[in-house]
């Protein structure tokens, strides 16, 4: 979760919990002035419209409360959409078997991008196979990892 300390996930987590949804991933973007917080919600059945503006109206309650943001912010609430984030280890175990973009935040075996099956979620990574080639992945190295969207 970019930008979003431990303590604000946990907060943003409890609200969205509250309504009967799991927080997928949270984004905090822009600069001192004005900042943009993004928050992909998802439900057993999917989301709707409605259940974003539900849990916009639950999470900016708690926001104004807390007050975690010295100058205004925008809230936005949304669907993590096809292309969904793998953000904890639990998520790469439930999807296991997809197809996944992973990006490293440093190079392994000179390359930071794969694109492949994913085939494993260990204690300390995931194993995702390109290309017919085994790639061990550390959770610590991984910047970013989303579905890929199978059409």
């Amino acid at each position: 979760m970019r930008g979003v300390g431990p303590a604000l996930r946990e907060r943003l987590t409890s609200g969205v919990q509250a309504l009967g949804f799991e927080l997928v991933d949270a984004e905090l973007m822009g600069g001192r002035q004005h900042q943009t917080l993004r928050v992909y919600i998802d439900g057993p059945q999917g989301v709707t419209v409605d259940d974003c503006a539900d849990v916009s109206r639950q999470l900016s309650a708690i926001l104004d409360v807390e007050d975690p943001f010295p100058g205004s912010y925008t809230l936005e609430v949304s669907s993590p959409g096809l292309d969904r984030p793998l953000v904890t280890p639990a998520d790469f175990r439930r999807f296991q078997g997809a197809t996944v973009r992973v990006r490293l935040s440093s190079a392994l075996d000179g390359r930071r991008n794969f694109t492949g099956r994913l085939l494993d979620t260990t204690a300390d990574g995931v194993v995702v196979e390109v290309d017919n080639e085994q790639f061990r992945l550390p959770f610590d190295a991984i910047e970013r990892a989303r579905l890929v969207p199978q059409i």
